[in-house]
């Protein structure tokens, strides 16, 4: 089993190309490490509500403008509404973990490497793939999502980012001055 590559080069565990020789001694489970948050962090996040939730995640984050940056707040947000959505869902600290991890990913292909909403949904495809659902009985360790579990991802990831990718894009490359929004 060969770990996916993004068009840029790169794969998803941040491994080159030329490493990808060994893929079939790698562990599936590396598609999406180093984790985004931390098994404390995310234990931190699960015992607050949506405002101690908002709270925390901008201090994990390091977002210090929520107030005046507007996108930092947007990616506030769009960490926010994926916890509070993998919470509903009654994930697990590591399914939050690689939730979270994908969750980063989609935003670091997108900012780093320009990848495509086409190219985007194939890389979503072929990660959830290796952490999905089991096709064979030789690969249970890195399967972190059930077929259920994994449908609902994409599905969310379809009317969080996809939907919106356009204005994604626009946030990481469009030349604009800093715009102050809150009372004086």
């Amino acid at each position: 089993m060969s770990q996916a590559t993004t068009p840029g080069g790169t794969t998803p565990a941040g491994t080159t190309p030329e490493s990808e020789g060994n893929a079939e001694l790698q562990e599936p489970e590396k598609i999406l490490s180093p984790d985004f948050l931390s098994v404390a962090q995310i234990t931190a996040l699960l015992t607050e509500n949506i405002d101690g939730v908002q709270e925390k995640l901008g201090t994990f984050l390091n977002f210090k403008n929520i107030q005046t940056c507007l996108k930092d707040a947007i990616l506030l947000d769009y960490y926010v509404s994926g916890f509070l959505w993998a919470r509903e869902k009654e994930f697990s600290i590591i399914q939050y973990s690689k939730f979270f991890t994908l969750l980063n990913m989609l935003l670091h292909n997108l900012k780093t490497q320009h990848m495509s909403l086409e190219d985007s949904i194939k890389w979503v495809g072929e990660v959830m793939a290796e952490i999905g659902p089991a096709h064979s009985q030789k690969c249970t360790k890195g399967n972190v999502f059930d077929i259920k579990q994994a449908n609902a991802i994409v599905d969310y990831l379809k009317i969080s980012l996809f939907q919106h990718y356009k204005l994604y894009e626009f946030m990481f490359f469009s030349a604009r001055e800093e715009i102050v929004i809150g009372a004086e």
